[in-house]
């Protein structure tokens, strides 16, 4: 089959994650919700919020206002959607939303700063940590506390 049969296409996808795949769909695709969609689920906010072009970012919860949503899973709704669930952990909230590709992508890149600052955090606390460790290993040694029989 070519890539040009119209029951058949390829299409490289980027996912959150940065890895790249090729999809292969064999049948036109039924139309795909758009991201009007919004934000789904049972245990939803008492007021869901929908996705429309004034929303820019889905790392904020539409509840609380925290800039601390993360995604549970996705995976991909379509040629240029994402089917996204997403977690609050300030208020608990949790919804799923079919959103553009564009829009996810914004997403993946704010949790990608966001790995980056916990990172660095992590970083400074481990080296703060190991400073203290030998502060209080020196401390002992000069002390007489530790003695050969402690190995």
């Amino acid at each position: 089959m070519s890539l040009h049969d119209p029951r058949h296409y390829v299409r490289r996808v980027v996912l959150p994650s940065g890895k790249t795949i090729e999809v292969v769909y064999f049948e036109d695709q039924a139309a795909v919700p758009t991201a009007d969609a919004g934000w789904a689920g049972a245990d939803a906010a008492p007021a869901p919020v929908h996705h429309d072009e004034a929303t820019t970012d889905l790392h904020v919860c539409g509840s609380c206002a925290s800039d601390l949503v993360y995604p549970t899973e996705w995976e991909e709704a379509g040629a240029t959607h994402w089917e996204v669930t997403m977690r609050c952990p300030n208020c608990e909230w949790a919804g799923t939303g079919i959103f553009e590709q564009d829009l996810v992508e914004r997403f993946d890149e704010e949790l990608d700063r966001g790995t980056e600052a916990l990172v660095r955090d992590l970083k400074r606390l481990a080296h703060a940590n190991m400073e203290d460790e030998i502060e209080r290993f020196t401390t002992a040694l000069l002390e007489d506390h530790i003695v050969p029989e402690d190995f």
